[in-house]
């Protein structure tokens, strides 16, 4: 239970410092792409508006540019900006046809001028105004049947912003390894206190357990004497008997759930053959679910050993057949099953019951006096221990157990146990 609490609790540390490093990171780095896309965006909007934009309609006569790229002597089609861009930029004028009337073009490489041609053709075939394409950031608009693509080189910005990008991540992964570290280190510290009040819990369980036993045995004894003298039909003295063995077996209960909660050290530990055991406890409760017209049926592959205490897994087999005969309805159905699955030893024991099952009953079942229905159950006897030894002792061996409903009135409760080796 320990390892468990600090487990969580080092997980939960873990978790909101990477949420909180997600978050700052992540605000941080799209802050900057914004402000690399907005940077873009001004210098396109101030080129496309300083004359670039006002394209006149090309006459019927009005003369290409040369293969060589050289402008066409009609001014009527040549375009200039007004200021020079801070950033290599390359524009150009098409016609409706596609073909290219006029560029203009800030770079001083031939290269980038060829790749930058390939991409504004490529822009012409896109449906949006403006978006990136390559490490270029572009701009299209149509006017007097004229189409102005302008490309502004956006490489620097973006790298500066991939770089930040990739160390921001990386400092974030360095910091998450260090606070994993620390949170590690200073959850046996933060549960301690909770470590401390649990062991002397069980200390006091373990130790009012033995000393109860004492007394108990005394009245017990002293009730036998009584009934000698009395006669055996004494109610007061029958009820004496009664509840002194009640008491008894609430505090055995008590000692066998404090020390299955010790875990490993508790255990006598050796292989063990679970589908024997199985099937010997299920031959022990036919005759009691017999006389309640319940009946079990047994499914359960031969050498499914595992690695455990033989008493504690005969304890746990048999919590978990009892509660399911007290629990079904006269007539019912008990299934039991015991397979070897993916290297687990597996048991199940399903029951149908007479009450509505809920999800949250579930989660609780495993909880220490947990009844569903106390004014209900009152008469099954019990007082909500046995499940929640059932848990310990599967958690004792590195099992796990659960419930699960096949219905609305159907439980199946399953147990899983490592294979031995």
């Amino acid at each position: 239970m320990i390892k468990k609490l600090r487990f969580r609790f080092a997980i939960s540390v873990i978790l909101s410092a990477l949420l909180i490093l997600v978050v700052l990171i992540g605000t941080i780095n799209i802050v900057n792409y914004r402000r690399v896309v907005s940077d873009a965006d001004r210098e396109l909007d101030m080129f496309s508006t300083s004359g670039m934009a006002d394209v006149p309609e090309l006459p019927e006569d009005a003369q290409m540019p040369d293969p060589n790229g050289q402008p066409p002597p009609d001014d009527r089609v040549i375009m200039r900006p007004m200021f020079m861009p801070e950033t290599n930029t390359y524009s150009a004028v098409y016609d409706a046809d596609g073909n290219r009337i006029d560029s203009f073009t800030s770079w001083n490489s031939m290269f980038a001028n060829d790749t930058m041609e390939g991409y504004a053709q490529q822009v012409l075939s896109l449906g949006k105004e403006r978006g990136f394409i390559g490490d270029c950031r572009y701009i299209k608009q149509t006017q007097n049947g004229s189409t102005l693509v302008v490309l502004i080189d956006c490489g620097p910005g973006l790298n500066n912003f991939r770089n930040f990008l990739k160390y921001s991540i990386l400092f974030s992964l360095g910091c998450l390894v260090i606070i994993s570290i620390a949170a590690v280190i200073v959850s046996g510290k933060a549960v301690k206190p909770v470590a401390d009040s649990y062991e002397k819990q069980k200390r006091f369980i373990t130790d009012a357990g033995h000393e109860i036993k004492t007394p108990l045995a005394i009245i017990n004894a002293d009730a036998d004497v009584l009934m000698t003298e009395l006669g055996e039909d004494n109610e007061w003295v029958t009820d004496i008997k009664t509840q002194t063995r009640r008491l008894s077996a609430l505090t055995n209960d008590l000692i066998r759930l404090s020390k299955m909660e010790e875990g490993k050290k508790s255990l006598n530990l050796g292989k063990v053959d679970l589908a024997q055991i199985v099937a010997e406890q299920v031959n022990s409760f036919k005759s009691i679910a017999a006389s309640d017209d319940k009946e079990f049926v047994l499914s359960c592959a031969g050498n499914v050993k595992t690695e455990g205490d033989a008493d504690a897994l005969r304890t746990l087999v048999s919590i978990l057949l009892d509660n399911a005969v007290k629990y079904s309805p006269e007539g019912g159905k008990i299934d039991v099953s015991c397979r070897a699955e993916d290297r687990l030893a597996v048991l199940e024991v399903g029951n149908s019951t007479a009450d509505f099952l809920e999800e949250d009953m579930l989660e609780k079942l495993f909880d220490r006096f947990y009844r569903a229905d106390a004014s209900r159950n009152s008469d099954k006897g019990g007082y909500g221990i046995g499940l929640a030894t059932a848990k310990a002792t599967a958690d004792a061996h590195g099992g796990n157990i659960s419930a699960h409903k096949k219905s609305d009135k159907q439980i199946v409760f399953a147990v899983t146990l490592p294979l031995s080796q």
